[in-house]
């Protein structure tokens, strides 16, 4: 028996355009309970890394695939086929690359290989929906001699930032985003300020601030004003808004504000022509404002999120939906006289005539740094089978 661990060196997300290390370490286990040990062989290893698509057959029309090479090499139990009995299409892949031939290994002996891939840049991000998912995986082929292949996958995520493609790095590399306090190989250092660029990228796109207000008004009058300082954001940020309800002709009883993702199938590729969008709340607030002059709210941006993006086949756009209920009459109470002259005490009316109306606010949502996004994330750094 031998067997194959897969470690990624930082973690299981990346940016397109990033480079993945995995190390991958073969062992001939020595067990203290084995009376006769002997040495183990493998014919060879490959390793590639592919994306893999999938979507709802009720919903999408799936585009046509070349299936012809794949059917005749999944006969092939010889063949490496990284995507050998997944679901769906593969979209992207990369050039495979030969770790080793002819391993032999004696009781006990391990041997490591690293593997170094770029991500693609024009690739799409990892992405979980209702309609569509992409699927990231490196893929590790194993094979004995006259025994089939086994294959190690290995999932991670893929964040995607537009514009990145498009920088120039500078040929002076004391100008070049770096980090200061870390010591870097060479082989590593494009890599590492194409994520510090990233890093700077995002923070000046998602520090700019300015005022926004919104007059929030029904067909009876005006309710308040809505402020928030910025609408582009990075996952992991909070969304911060608040309302003034003491400048409104009509009372609110109660207003609701949600953090929603917009799922939206290309029109080409949908089932049925005009197909409703699909929606998915990401965190909601929901409070009773009936003589309240300001409100606020505070909605978070989980990091395990997608962020916005658009492909041949689908869409994903972030929103604030807000629901608001408002009442036709000036004052929400009565007065009621106690027993005693000088009790007074406030009751709510039992009945009261109201009215809803909805509102939505588009947001724009960028990726953040790969590390941090790696904290929460449900995919491991560590892989193994047993072979």
């Amino acid at each position: 028996m031998i067997e194959v661990l897969a470690k990624l060196g930082r973690g299981p997300v990346f940016l397109a355009g990033e480079v993945l290390e995995c190390v991958i370490t073969f062992t001939n286990p020595l067990s203290a309970s084995s009376t006769s040990a002997s040495s183990e062989m493998l014919a060879w290893a490959s390793a590639q890394i592919h994306c893999q698509f999938h979507a709802s057959e009720n919903r999408v029309v799936l585009p046509p695939s070349d299936g012809s090479k794949h059917d005749v090499q999944a006969e092939n139990e010889t063949v490496f086929v990284p995507n050998r009995g997944e679901r769906g299409q593969c979209i992207l892949s990369t050039p495979p690359k030969i770790l080793f031939c002819d391993l032999r290994l004696d009781p006990g002996e391990s041997k490591s290989y690293s593997y170094c891939e770029t991500l693609p840049i024009d690739g799409p991000p990892s992405f979980r929906g209702q309609s569509v998912k992409y699927v990231y995986k490196l893929t590790i082929g194993c094979q004995r001699v006259n025994s089939p292949i086994k294959l190690l996958r290995v999932p991670f995520r893929v964040l995607v930032l537009h514009g990145l493609k498009d920088y120039q790095f500078p040929m002076d590399e004391a100008v070049a985003p770096s980090n200061p306090f870390l010591e870097e190989e060479e082989g590593l250092k494009k890599d590492s300020r194409l994520a510090d660029l990233a890093t700077e990228l995002l923070m000046a796109t998602t520090s700019r601030r300015s005022l926004h207000l919104y007059n929030i008004s029904n067909t009876r009058g005006k309710v308040g004003t809505f402020c928030i300082f910025k609408t582009v954001y990075k996952i992991g940020e909070d969304v911060i808004g608040t309302f003034n309800f003491s400048e409104g002709d009509i009372p609110c009883l109660q207003f609701s504000v949600s953090l929603q993702t917009e799922e939206s199938i290309q029109e080409e590729f949908q089932r049925r022509r005009g197909q409703p969008i699909s929606f998915s709340t990401h965190a909601r607030h929901q409070e009773a404002c009936l003589h309240t002059a300001q409100s606020s709210f505070s909605l978070p941006i989980p990091l395990s999120s997608t962020p916005g993006f658009t492909t041949n086949i689908v869409s994903l756009k972030w929103r604030l939906h807000f629901e608001f209920v408002t009442s036709g009459e000036s004052a929400g109470t009565c007065l009621v006289r106690g027993s005693q002259l000088e009790a007074i005490t406030w009751t709510g009316v039992e009945q009261m005539e109201v009215d809803t109306f909805s509102w939505d606010l588009p947001i724009k949502v960028l990726p953040t740094n790969p590390i941090l996004a790696s904290y929460v994330s449900q995919f491991s750094s560590t892989n193994s089978i047993s072979i």
